[in-house]
């Protein structure tokens, strides 16, 4: 998973048309100090001055800078003399200035990333015990007062003037036919849009820290759970945190029989305490109990001993983050929501547009197509946690002891792993001085929970993987995911150092890199040498990844849910949000998945950790699946290694531009759809005749 990083000192793509200003009560009013008539003035006077070249460039700079200047920056004539003294005309001293501003702010970012990154590293990293001031460092933000400090130097109100905002609208209207350094100015556009106040970003750090803090340490002792007899049925050792490994290692009993069907029951009953909150509190993330899961009760050596459920901590977790969230709503009033900001800003894809990509799915037929497939390949009835059905991948037919015992051999820790990437980019197809460049870029790093990238924003600095390894070598479920962080890493790397413009450098939203870890996910079985050679390999993948979109879909149209009814509901408990998200992930269930299913009720898909510590992230992996198998079609034959650098270098157009420049098309669910339908014929024709011989 790549980490929400908070954005609390990189600026949000916001347009204001009035500043929010504070009044004596520390309550935001809407109070714009510069009135039109100044601004009228102004505007005549540049224009006469610079006989009107770049109007609307102009134009655009002194109304931002006017919505964003409150009465301690200065008078209207302090105002006036800014605009004339900073306003830059001359094309050549404009990207002069551009260049500096540039320059400096990769500096800025860059080392406010190095320095938020390495103060984490006693909470994420399994470096020893966890301090209690692990955590208090882990939510220190060295850039949460940048906005504050470069509108008060007035280096905001300078970018601000002379690279003017674009709204997506005006982007996506003019973008096609901008050249890379206008496509840049634009960028550096979004800069500051805002004025949110940095104990505000503070409190937004340290709520998401908490968050963090709480599902990094939410561990479920394997070993320990019992069944009705007393038996247990997972290796002593094994910790699994909620809800990757619990999914994962679900996953990996697929291909076991009846006792892996036993484990999954399992796993569903741990999911199922921790979504409707009656897990005994003791038992998580504690290796001195034994637990059963579906009786709910709780041993001590063999003895029954008294246990309180968790006291509804994963909604009250859920709860802050919105409190916190919404805290910032009244400095970003064209964007008045988190919601909004999510999509609109962060995204650069309306919620609405994205929500009907994910119900045309989940409503498509081949819902119930691949599901009848799954269902006679299992040799039953789907049960709700099949929506994890992993058996369309190539290594759903192997060994996965097997496989642990060449990861754990090949992976004994971090740096072996770190060491293998200039080797795994070869496989991939990168010339040796390009893999050895992008891997020199990289470093490994042990992580408490269950791994994460986490890029680098300056040239200089590396791209970090976080992954989990245990004492006997990383087993293949950990090579599975870390395999997928490094497809963050090696985009975070690509889109940094090999992008023309600093301001153009990362990808339109975080769903382009979710599909680029994707699609190197892909290739963990061919880079541990096995090859694959089954020749419905492309029909399995594409049914593959429709499951997977389907899945994750009802998972974001859930989490779209929740923040909406918070939002409609702000003075919510935690108890009426744990109702309401119980009972929301039903219907979206019942609506969506039940027809599939043939079962009722479930509540399974509230069980993603990220609705807990990554606020409104989920809808970027299904969108990352769909850009993802759109990718895959388009680098069918061609070198995976040299589109991966021609299409990632192209950096952060809009996503609809930034689509079509890749492969030629927007996203769109239909590719997917008509490869499954393909996928599905050829399966069903492969099986017919199969039967006849």
């Amino acid at each position: 998973m790549k980490k929400f990083l908070l954005l609390l000192f990189l600026p949000m793509s916001l347009i204001l048309t009035q500043c929010k200003q504070t009044d004596h009560s520390g309550q935001p009013t809407s109070v714009q100090v510069i009135k039109q008539s100044p601004i009228d003035s102004i505007l005549s006077k540049l224009t006469k001055q610079f006989a009107g070249t770049h109007k609307t460039r102009m134009e655009k700079g002194v109304k931002q800078c006017a919505a964003l200047w409150k009465a301690s920056d200065g008078n209207e004539k302090d105002f006036e003399n800014f605009c004339l003294q900073y306003f830059v005309n001359d094309p050549e001293k404009l990207d002069k200035l551009f260049q500096r501003l540039s320059n400096n702010f990769e500096s800025v970012f860059g080392h406010y990333n190095m320095v938020s990154l390495d103060l984490k590293r006693g909470m994420q990293l399994d470096i020893g015990e966890m301090l209690d001031v692990d955590q208090i460092f882990a939510a220190y933000e060295p850039g949460a007062h940048f906005n504050d400090d470069f509108f008060n130097n007035k280096l905001a109100f300078v970018t601000a003037l002379n690279f003017p905002f674009y709204s997506l609208k005006e982007k996506e209207e003019l973008g096609p036919k901008w050249s890379r350094s206008e496509w840049a100015y634009a960028r550096m556009g979004d800069m500051f849009t805002a004025r949110v106040p940095a104990e505000v970003n503070v409190k937004i750090a340290e709520a998401l820290t908490a968050a963090d803090n709480y599902i990094s340490n939410y561990n479920i002792y394997m070993g320990n759970l019992l069944d009705d007899q007393q038996k247990t049925h997972f290796a002593k050792e094994m910790k699994l945190i909620s809800h990757w490994n619990l999914r994962d290692e679900l996953k990996a009993n697929y291909n076991k029989s009846e006792e892996g069907l036993l484990k999954q029951k399992m796993i569903y009953q741990v999911m199922l305490r921790i979504i409707n909150q009656d897990i005994p509190e003791s038992v998580i993330n504690n290796p001195a109990l034994q637990w059963n899961p579906v009786t709910n009760k709780v041993f001590n050596n063999g003895s029954e001993v008294a246990n309180t459920r968790e006291p509804d901590t994963r909604y009250a977790i859920l709860l802050n983050n919105f409190n916190v969230m919404k805290s910032m709503d009244p400095y970003t009033p064209m964007y008045p929501s988190f919601i909004m900001r999510s999509f609109d800003g962060g995204m650069e894809l309306p919620e609405e547009q994205v929500e009907k990509l994910f119900t045309d799915l989940c409503s498509s037929p081949e819902v119930k197509l691949v599901g009848d497939l799954i269902s006679k390949r299992l040799g039953r009835p789907l049960l709700p946690f099949d929506i994890w059905y992993d058996g369309f991948k190539a290594r759903s037919s192997m060994n996965m002891e097997l496989l642990d015992k060449t990861t754990r051999a090949k992976y004994p820790d971090t740096r072996a792993f770190e060491s293998d990437i200039p080797n795994m980019l070869i496989k991939l197809g990168f010339k040796p001085d390009k893999a050895k460049e992008i891997a020199s870029h990289i470093t490994v790093d042990p992580a408490r929970g269950s791994g994460h990238a986490w890029g680098a924003q300056m040239k200089g600095d590396k791209a970090h993987l976080r992954t989990r390894i245990g004492k006997t070598g990383m087993d293949y479920k950990g090579y599975n995911i870390a395999v997928h962080e490094l497809g963050h890493n090696v985009e975070q790397t690509i889109s940094l150092y090999f992008v023309d413009y600093y301001m153009m450098q990362g990808v339109p939203n975080t769903a382009f890199t979710e599909a680029y870890a994707f699609t190197f996910q892909k290739h963990d079985i061919e880079l541990l040498g096995i090859k694959n050679n089954d020749p419905d390999k492309d029909a399995l993948a594409a049914i593959d990844n429709f499951w997977m979109s389907y899945e994750i879909m009802g998972v974001s149209l859930l989490d779209m849910k929740v923040w909406k009814w918070m939002y409609a509901n702000p003075t919510a408990t935690k108890e009426q949000l744990k109702d309401m998200v119980v009972k929301t992930a039903i219907e979206i269930w019942n609506q969506y998945y039940a027809p599939v299913f043939g079962e009722k009720d479930s509540p399974i898909l509230a069980i993603y950790s990220h609705m807990i510590d990554n606020p409104l992230y989920l809808s970027n992996y299904p969108v990352g699946h769909l850009i993802d198998f759109q990718l895959d079609q388009f680098l069918q034959g061609k070198n995976f290694a040299d589109e991966s650098i021609r299409i990632y270098s192209a950096g952060r157009l809009i996503p609809q531009l930034w689509m079509k420049n890749a492969v030629g098309s927007e996203i769109s669910i239909k590719p997917l759809l008509d490869a499954t339908d393909a996928g599905l014929k050829k399966l069903s024709v492969r099986a017919t005749s199969g039967s006849k011989k």
